[in-house]
């Protein structure tokens, strides 16, 4: 009886492996690689027909395949072999409105091209490429500015090209990610996650500027390695994300961002290397190593919120080279549609952040200083040899500020600090 039970476990387990690796094509379900015909549904059912077998890996191959959101489910891996390019649709209704997180709350909003909600093990990959066709939404957006300057970026509807929500053990690998409507990357509330070799590009001038392109949000999440990655975008190339408002560390669905790894990457043209905020309350324990940056872009870029509780500690940037025009250093008060919603300004830490064997030219030295109330305490600069056009370094409420092996311009550097 005992051998009978171990044989058919033994046979379970290999039917199971075998459905594991199972692979369908796309276009084994009817989609059409022209690049013209909507064809959402194939993809989709390729994706629900392996899910309800048991498992395996959807396949886009070589061929550009038009597509509006599709929603991956458990045990279905999505893999786009060289050659194979998947166009989001320009039709802002082939995205559905629901319910989704962005910018720190739940607005009923437009889905991502690609969406995953609760997922172990979810796994997307390959050499080809993910093109969001989002001129037609920035020029959207750009035509609500001129009619009003003041509009929020939820005003205009644009589809992110990924919204990985509440997953874990998360790969996505090898991709080009390319002219995103929206955010690149969305990761909210996942842990364990690793995205490596992709390359994340929308333009900054031609033919329209990408506006709200973020390479990476990291929203909520903790244990996330980004590494190999090229990213040049229309805003920040990685963005540290949480909630906003005066009470948003009350907040339960936003969890502290914590122990992030971003080494070995080429950064672009960006707003920002890796930048905490627009909206963010608690970050720490995060590195940022072996990494260059090149174009308009700002190495260390800390958002401070007047509106907000935030502390942002122990944060390392090592081994850096610089070759663009950008700053060293944007750590200041950030009131983008600012509401303090009548209560006292909460005062903002930051703490614990160093910087070390940086090498290379910027454009300036930067800014590092808070809001009113804001303590900024532990920094230290070790072993910094810059070339700068602007070699002010603007200081603001700083504690506890140490240069160690300092040069700027051949020169022994920095700043007295009372």
């Amino acid at each position: 009886m005992a051998a009978s039970v171990a044989v058919l476990a033994g046979l379970l387990l290999c039917s199971q492996a075998r459905a594991v690796e199972t692979r369908h094509a796309v276009t084994d379900f009817g989609a059409t690689p022209d690049g013209k015909t909507l064809v959402t549904g194939h993809i989709q059912a390729a994706i629900d027909f392996i899910h309800h077998s048991g498992g395996g890996t959807v396949v886009v191959p070589a061929g550009v395949f038009r597509t509006g959101a599709i929603f991956l489910k458990q045990g279905v891996a999505l893999h786009l072999e060289k050659d194979a390019v998947l166009l989001g649709s320009n039709d802002i209704e082939d995205y559905p409105r629901r319910a989704t997180r962005i910018e720190g709350h739940f607005p009923v909003w437009r889905t991502a091209l690609i969406n995953a909600e609760g997922i172990h093990g979810l796994r997307i990959s390959g050499e080809g490429t993910i093109d969001g066709n989002g001129v037609l939404f920035w020029a959207a957006y750009w035509q609500r500015r001129k009619e009003n300057p003041q509009c929020t970026n939820l005003e205009v509807e644009r589809p992110r090209m990924f919204f990985i929500d509440r997953c874990t053990d998360v790969r996505i690998s090898g991709l080009r990610l390319r002219d995103s409507g929206f955010w690149n990357v969305h990761l909210y509330r996942c842990q364990d996650v690793l995205i490596e070799d992709l390359d994340i590009f929308s333009p900054g001038t031609v033919p329209i500027r990408a506006p709200s392109t973020d390479g990476i949000d990291i929203d909520s999440c903790q244990r996330v390695t980004v590494r190999r990655c090229t990213i040049s975008v229309d805003d920040d190339c990685i963005a540290i994300k949480g909630s906003k408002g005066p009470l948003a560390d009350r907040d339960a669905s936003s969890p502290p961002v914590e122990d992030i790894l971003i080494e070995d990457c080429t950064f672009g043209t960006g707003h920002g290397v890796v930048t905490f905020g627009s909206e963010a309350t608690v970050v720490r324990n995060v590195t940022v190593r072996n990494c260059t940056v090149k174009g308009l872009n700002n190495l260390v870029r800390l958002k401070l919120r007047p509106d907000t509780p935030q502390l942002y500690e122990n944060v390392v940037y090592e081994n850096i080279v610089m070759e663009g025009d950008g700053r060293l250093f944007d750590v200041q008060p950030w009131r983008q549609f600012y509401d303090p919603q009548g209560h006292e300004p909460p005062p903002s830490i930051v703490r614990n952040v160093t910087v070390r064997n940086v090498t290379g030219s910027c454009r300036r030295l930067g800014v590092l200083a808070g809001n009113p109330g804001d303590t900024i305490e532990d920094i230290r600069l070790e072993n910094l040899d810059l070339r700068a056009e602007d070699t002010n370094l603007r200081l603001g409420g700083v504690r506890g500020i140490v240069f160690e092996n300092v040069r700027v311009n051949g020169s022994p550097f920095s700043v007295p600090t009372n």
